[in-house]
């Protein structure tokens, strides 16, 4: 995943929620993931602690994880799509 795209998805977790599909790092397992950067829906859930800035530098992000109920991360290399589900 180049710069751009990085960014683009960054703004979509930080706008609503998103589900991310990746390859896990340290097995084959595929992955799918809803998830947010959302203010709104982050306060929603109970969580008060916000991630300040996330860089589209970084090739790790974290982000709440909506079925797990806690943060996560995934390595933006190992994405295989994300699709935005609302802002």
């Amino acid at each position: 995943m180049n710069k751009d795209e990085r960014a683009r998805l960054i703004v979509a977790l930080q706008r609503g929620t998103v589900t991310v599909t990746f390859q896990k790092v340290n097995s084959d397992e595929v992955r799918v993931m809803p998830c947010t950067l959302n203010n709104k829906v982050l306060k929603a859930n109970g969580i008060d602690t916000v991630i300040g800035h996330v860089s589209s530098d970084s090739s790790l992000i974290a982000v709440w994880s909506l079925d797990k109920d806690d943060w996560r991360s995934f390595v933006t290399d190992t994405v295989l799509g994300w699709e935005v589900h609302g802002e």
